[in-house]
């Protein structure tokens, strides 16, 4: 039996409104958590609580609320356990207002780095692999960590007699390194990456007496990386009677658009301390080329996806107090499908030309989130001075159906998948006049990460059969992966510039 799992990858700057798709529990670092934000904390909630810090970024039309200019930094590191992944970032970022105009500039550097190499089983230790790595084109040594630059800007108009604004946003980012990709290619030696993401924004805010609010954005994501594998082969060599290495390179484009719809509604309930919000978020992605990882363990190809967020969520602020909770429903519809590079002969005898599907992935989700968390505020000695603590519960359940049909060998395969992702959060915050301190932290927990290391059943016996917590097919066998977490801590400092 063959299983075929797919992971789609989405870089974002700011993902609140890229809804991500993943069909295998593969971990990921935070590394596209560079800007700070209120709720952090709190389990990232933000459907019926409002998040000053981190809205602007998300939808440029919300800077306006702002209320002023100001600065901010927001230092960020990550690491994932068992030394699979770490990477730091530092960004710094401006958000402007004057008059009826607003706008904003930031500019982020990032450190990676690169997961250590495993050697594949069941060959023999390979002495002379660095040498053969160091010695292939255009490689030489692997460097120990990849840099990667964020650049954002924005520029947005009120209208302050029909309490509207409007904001446009554009992120680009050159990246050297997406953490996680790797473990995308179980068996090579080292993965180079280069590539960019463009993220334009358009949003629109629109604000009634009472608290009611309406927040609408329109946004179009590419990306474009190149990911080129170094693998170390055994070769029979038959003048030597024996096997010997020998250095393969691949070369793999991932390629691909978003497009997306959010809507956000948020009104308070009457003679309450209660909020109540609404969100319809909708994706469609199209991946022209679809890299050849060894999970897939299929030509080359293309996919396209539609993916929703239907979600309410309410909060309560009374006094120093606050209370949030957001609930989503994620239905996602995602088909992948691989193609012939040379003609080829079908079970039933016919041939399938070149750039024929050979197979079609088609995957079902219906994924739920939950976030909730709890904050509260008290006023130290001395002017101004406000301390903040923050705890927070971040859930993700996914469920999806895959249904796989192989048009060489004329079958069709039906699979289920489930797993939980659940993050806890914390946060401390410091307000004084002129100023803001905050500090947050989270662990990612419910995922995994390979060492390149596969598992080799007898005859007749699948990973199906022996209960593996995680794992995923490829050309030479399954490949299991070990639960690992992600600790995340931000540091933010957030002040007026007049």
């Amino acid at each position: 039996m063959r299983y075929t799992f797919a992971f789609l990858l989405v870089a974002s700057v700011a993902s609140a409104q890229i809804i991500p798709i993943k069909t295998i529990p593969l971990a990921q670092g935070d590394q596209f958590l560079l800007f700070p934000s209120n709720n952090l904390g709190m389990g990232g909630t933000g459907i019926a609580l409002a998040d000053t810090l981190l809205d602007p970024f998300v939808n440029p039309a919300t800077a306006m609320r702002l209320g002023g200019s100001r600065f901010f930094t927001s230092p960020t590191a990550y690491s994932t356990s068992q030394n699979t992944g770490a990477g730091r970032s530092l960004p710094f970022a401006a958000l402007i207002g004057s008059g009826a105009w607003f706008g904003g500039l930031a500019v982020a550097l990032q450190q990676v780095d690169a997961p250590q190499p495993g050697l594949q089983p069941p060959f023999p230790p390979c002495p002379q692999c660095a040498q053969l790595l160091a010695s292939g084109p255009q490689l030489g040594p692997p460097p120990p960590s990849h840099g990667n630059t964020y650049t954002f800007a924005s520029l947005g108009h009120a209208l302050p007699a029909a309490r509207i604004a409007v904001g446009a946003s554009m992120a680009w980012s050159r990246l050297r390194a997406v953490d996680g990709v790797a473990m995308l290619y179980p068996q090579s030696q080292r993965v180079d990456e280069a590539g960019h993401t463009l993220d334009l924004r358009l949003g629109l805010t629109k604000d009634w007496t009472g608290g009611r609010s309406l927040q609408a954005l329109v946004l179009r994501q590419g990306v474009a990386m190149d990911q080129d594998a170094a693998y170390i082969d055994q070769i029979w060599d038959p003048a030597l009677q024996q096997n010997v290495q020998q250095l393969r390179l691949e070369n793999n484009r991932d390629q691909s658009a978003t497009w997306g719809v959010d809507l956000r509604y948020r009104r308070p309930l009457p003679d309450s301390a209660w909020t109540v919000g609404w969100v319809v978020t909708v994706n469609r992605v199209l991946n022209s080329q679809v890299p050849d990882y060894d999970v897939l363990g299929i030509a080359r190809g293309a996919g396209r996806s539609t993916a929703a967020d239907v979600g309410v969520g309410f909060s309560k602020t009374r006094g120093p107090g606050t209370f949030a909770i957001d609930m989503l429903f994620e239905p996602i519809a995602s088909t992948t499908w691989g193609t012939a590079g040379a003609p080829a002969v079908d079970a039933l005898g016919d041939t399938l030309p070149a750039g024929a599907r050979t197979m079609v992935n088609r995957f079902r989700f219906a994924n739920a989130v939950l976030r909730m968390g709890v904050g509260r505020q008290a006023e130290l000695p001395g002017a101004g001075k406000v301390a903040g603590l923050q705890l927070g519960l971040a859930l993700r359940a996914v469920h999806y159906r895959l249904t796989q049909q192989d048009l060489v060998q004329s079958t069709t395969q039906h699979m289920n998948q489930t797993w939980l992702e659940w993050s806890p959060t914390w946060g401390l915050s410091l307000r004084f006049p002129e100023l803001e301190l905050r500090y947050a932290g989270r662990v990612t927990n419910g995922m995994g990460r390979t060492n390149g290391q596969q598992v080799f059943f007898p005859p007749g016996v699948r990973a199906v059969d022996v209960g593996l917590p995680g794992f995923f097919v490829t050309p030479a066998g399954p490949t299991v992966l070990t639960g690992v977490h992600t600790v995340t801590h931000q540091i933010s400092l957030s002040l007026p510039l007049r």
